[in-house]
């Protein structure tokens, strides 16, 4: 028998305190936590500690459901080069969270599991009970209380592992951004191409691309708008501001943004990898032009270059 969990991580300022959860049903769960990790670590540790959890059931199919596609790249995809050149990226930088992916690495020798994503916050029931039992975790660590461990796996007793020791953060820095460089550094043919930008090289497809762009659910994916913008993206604000796409991608994570209309004014190809989108938006300041230059590189498109200004009437 097949069995089917959610796990999921939580992290109250990432880095910061920080939760981790894996959920059967209301009966079979378990959380955890630290005072201070990340979102990422949250992730990969209820994923591993499901695997311990049911450790002394290994002969049995292990369905995970999964909101991040770090987690299920680094486990199904990328590890396995890691491991080759000793644990180091494609660029030579080190893995992050390597203490984690090392016990995972133990862990699933022999086991029978597969990964499905599933779109966060988005009320998926196993994903939100999981989402809700990381968030309470974290919360709980916060306020500096011991969090609800849940009952655990039935089963298992003492043969799950405890939670194991939240590894050091990066000092100073966002383990998400710094794990969005991935990203940028991969070969092609480490790109999940079930996440990356459309492949598709028309035109027709930077419309639903930058209505991707504005959508509030994936300006909160740091992951996904980290493919959809290019390496080099810069963007002209209203003040005259240069946007950096790092500057940007924290932004979006800060912001509470909220939709907005799109009306393509004109859609062009300048050459045969770039192209011209402009477009009016109507949002809670007013009607604002816009302008987006696309390139076309390695089979997808990626945001170069952006600029909006009030439109005057």
């Amino acid at each position: 028998m097949t069995i089917v969990a959610a796990a999921d991580g939580s992290a109250l300022g990432n880095p910061g305190p920080a939760g981790w959860a894996w959920y059967v049903d209301d009966s079979c769960w378990r959380a955890g936590g630290w005072p201070h990790g990340t979102n990422n670590m949250g992730e990969l540790m209820a994923v591993l500690d499901l695997l311990n959890s049911t450790a002394h059931l290994s002969a049995e199919p292990l369905h995970i459901l999964c909101d991040s596609q770090y987690v299920i790249n680094c486990i199904t995809k990328w590890m396995p080069g890691w491991k080759r050149k000793g644990w180091r990226k494609a660029d030579g930088k080190p893995v992050l969270n390597i203490d984690l992916l090392k016990q995972i690495d133990a862990a699933i020798v022999g086991r029978n599991y597969t990964f499905e994503w599933v779109k966060g916050h988005a009320g998926h029931d196993l994903n939100e009970a999981a989402d809700d039992r990381a968030r309470d975790a974290a919360t709980a660590f916060q306020a500096g209380r011991a969090p609800n461990e849940g009952p655990g796996f039935p089963g298992a007793g003492k043969s799950a592992p405890a939670p194991t020791p939240a590894p050091t953060p990066a000092p100073a820095a966002d383990d998400d951004a710094l794990q969005l460089d991935l990203f940028s550094e991969l070969p092609d043919d480490e790109l999940d191409p079930a996440y990356a930008p459309v492949a598709d090289d028309s035109l027709a497809a930077l419309v639903e691309l930058e209505r991707e762009l504005m959508d509030p659910v994936v300006r909160t994916d740091s992951i996904r708008v980290g493919m959809l913008l290019h390496p080099d993206f810069e963007e002209i604000g209203a003040s005259g501001r240069v946007w950096t796409r790092q500057d940007i991608m924290s932004a979006f994570s800060d912001e509470e943004s909220a939709a907005a209309t799109l009306d393509v004014l004109t859609l062009s190809r300048l050459d045969p990898a770039t192209a011209l989108l402009t477009y009016r938006t109507l949002e809670k300041r007013g009607s604002v032009l816009r302008s987006s230059l696309w390139r076309h590189d390695g089979g997808q498109w990626r945001l170069r270059f952006h600029q909006g200004t009030l439109e005057t009437r």
